[in-house]
């Protein structure tokens, strides 16, 4: 059963839109979602549907600024002015909280893909404690000195036009490169999957198509900065089992490369269980590609092994 529900924003004035899928039968775990940049959460439905299919209890909430979670149109990919990594971070807490009380005594997972990796990633260091398992899925890295000059065109931009300005040029700086290997296909949303229908209806899609804020930028560029630092991730538990899953065709994670260093990095941080597996052939959205019941696969059995620790 797909429920929608709303809980108040940590911004003060937005109602945050969520989806909790249910299973028919008996709950055995949670996993909660949390989306990527510019797309909703239920763009997860066919993933969703299969982990109830298995005793899985899935909820996920449109982050603030996408989907549903606006007070109107024009605030899409808008976080807060000055609060706004910190809001999103703490909608995602509230949401676990509000979650385990009604299942408080099943296994707790947790699941980001590409921002909400980033905003993942974050939150495992702050409040990791009490989850079963963390998958990060399709994440990736920037250097420190390519997000300071990031932060710097982005202030220099609201001085001038105020912080809901959508600024082309940063958005080229934060996506730009990404369909330059698969130029030659039908459309500039290639690089998100080598499945067609799947590109094809993002790009047509009204709720994947708007250009962020640089406020939103702004805001993500410190988030991202944050999981950079070292003290970070050496707050995240070392009990906590973390897999690191992307399609090697997948540019944010330069593909492989990067996510491969970050895998590293949480292993030299003494965390007991750490995962990582690359798909070969897939790009970014990996729970969208043409193999994607393979995918579907492989993280349950990765949550089930984990389930009963």
């Amino acid at each position: 059963m797909k429920q929608e529900f709303y809980y108040p924003s940590k911004d003060g004035r937005t109602k945050i839109h969520a989806i909790e899928w249910i299973p028919e039968g008996e709950v055995t775990a949670v996993l909660q979602i949390c989306h990527g940049m510019v797309e909703y959460i239920d763009r997860y439905d066919e993933f969703a549907r299969f982990l109830n299919e298995n005793g899985y209890y899935v909820v996920g909430h449109d982050h603030l600024g996408h989907g549903q979670s606006v007070v109107s149109e024009d605030k899409l990919g808008f976080f807060h002015e000055s609060k706004g990594n910190a809001c999103v971070i703490g909608d995602i807490h509230y949401l676990r909280k509000f979650i385990q009380k009604k299942y408080p005594d099943v296994p707790y997972f947790m699941l980001g893909h590409s921002m909400g990796s980033f905003l993942l990633r974050q939150y495992i260091g702050l409040y990791g404690n009490g989850i079963a398992g963390a998958i990060v899925m399709g994440t990736g890295s920037k250097s420190d000195f390519i997000l300071a000059v990031g932060k710097l065109v982005c202030r220099i931009s609201a001085f001038v036009k105020g912080w809901e300005y959508r600024s082309n040029l940063v958005n080229s700086m934060a996506f730009g490169g990404f369909n330059k290997k698969f130029a030659h296909e039908t459309t500039g949303s290639n690089w998100l999957s080598r499945n067609p229908v799947n590109a094809q209806n993002y790009a047509k899609d009204p709720l994947c198509n708007f250009v962020f804020t640089v406020n939103a930028y702004y805001q993500m560029f410190c988030g991202i900065q944050a999981v950079n630092r070292q003290e970070r991730n050496e707050k995240v538990p070392k009990t906590l089992p973390i897999f690191f899953v992307a399609g090697k065709g997948d540019p944010v994670g330069n593909f492989g490369k990067s996510v491969e260093n970050i895998y590293k990095n949480y292993k030299s941080c003494g965390i007991q269980d750490v995962s990582i597996k690359l798909y070969e052939k897939d790009r970014h959205e990996i729970l969208n590609e043409v193999d994607r019941r393979i995918v579907f696969e492989d993280l349950l059995r990765w949550m089930e092994k984990r389930k009963n620790r």
